[in-house]
């Protein structure tokens, strides 16, 4: 499946509530920050505390291009906390970081305005 990303993707289709509060959005810290050399795309290996709720959780992200990995440690960031494991090469990522693309296609991480406790929910 591929999806089209950026200010020319189309909209998705409608969906109800209920779709959208099966999709676990919460925020985590980024911990530690180390580089994924085997990755086919240019990548980071994240470790984001989620707070005690759902602890510790790893997640792969192609967000070299606009982040050094000391400026993301101490980071709060979004991600999708309840989709499975996936085997990245060597890794398993176990959610899904979020970010947009900018102009030239880099994402831009989604993080809160200001600080909230680990693992709080979007809503």
């Amino acid at each position: 499946m591929h999806v089209v990303i950026g200010p020319d993707a189309p909209q998705a289709a409608l969906i109800d509530f209920e779709h959208f509060l099966a999709v676990d959005i919460r925020v985590g810290t980024v911990v530690a920050c180390d580089p994924f050399p085997q990755a086919r795309k240019p990548a980071y290996k994240l470790t984001l505390d989620f707070g005690p709720l759902l602890g510790v959780r790893r997640s792969s992200a192609q967000i070299t291009d606009n982040y050094a990995p000391e400026d993301l440690v101490g980071r709060q960031v979004a991600a999708v906390v309840n989709f499975p494991p996936r085997q990245i090469g060597p890794f398993v990522s176990d959610v899904l970081t979020l970010g947009f693309p900018d102009a030239d296609g880099r994402i831009v991480l989604i993080h809160p305005e200001r600080p909230v406790p680990d693992g709080s929910r979007l809503s």
